[in-house]
């Protein structure tokens, strides 16, 4: 599948990020052609999510949530949370996605932010995750992973707007946050966000 075409942008809802994203006209899988390909992910490395966004804004704005944590980022995409879990502070952030060219894009954007991501990190005290619910398979996957890591001690927060697999029973919502979105992605402008603490 080709890649999209990106550019160093400001995030609208963090604009203390930059990162690699393609344009506001460009659509999920206008790279592929406007067609689903089951044999290789979407480039959602190439947008910047609602989840994500209403993440970072929540850490830039309490860092004290991962200062001197040890810190991963589930289904980093772009790596928007993993960046501004860096800038508040945090000891050390991972970043993983099961697309290693999303990984790659978080290294890439974390470059130009002027932090580091690890490759891996051992039993982190907190993980994030941004827009995770959006199919029944995902958001099945998404919430074992996130229990598993709540029993074992760790913070979870979530970025979701809503996704119609969000399993809102298992979270209390924190922050809410109107985040500007591409409407070629989300057929908005702005999506009402929240920032879920899991149970």
């Amino acid at each position: 599948m080709p890649q999209p075409t990106t550019h160093l942008r400001t995030v609208p809802l963090a604009p203390e990020i930059s990162l690699h994203l393609a344009a506001d006209s460009a659509g999920l899988f206008d790279s592929a052609g406007g067609e689903f390909r089951s044999d290789e992910p979407p480039p959602f490395w190439a947008f910047v999510w609602a989840g994500g966004q209403a993440l970072a804004r929540f850490l830039l704005d309490r860092p004290e949530t991962v200062a001197g944590r040890r810190v991963l980022d589930l289904a980093t995409g772009s790596g928007i949370a993993a960046i501004a879990a860096a800038k508040a502070g945090a000891a050390e952030v991972a970043a993983s996605d099961v697309d290693p060219r999303a990984v790659a894009q978080a290294v890439r954007n974390a470059e130009a932010n002027g932090v580091t991501l690890s490759d891996s990190i051992d039993r982190p005290q907190v993980l994030l995750a941004g827009d995770v619910f959006y199919s029944p398979t995902v958001a099945a996957e998404m919430t074992q992973r996130l229990r598993a890591a709540r029993r074992d001690a760790a913070e979870v927060l979530v970025g979701d707007p809503g996704r119609g697999y969000f399993p809102d029973r298992l979270f209390e919502r924190i922050a809410e946050y109107a985040v500007p979105v591409p409407a070629a992605l989300e057929e908005a402008e702005t999506l009402v966000t929240g920032v879920w603490r899991m149970r």
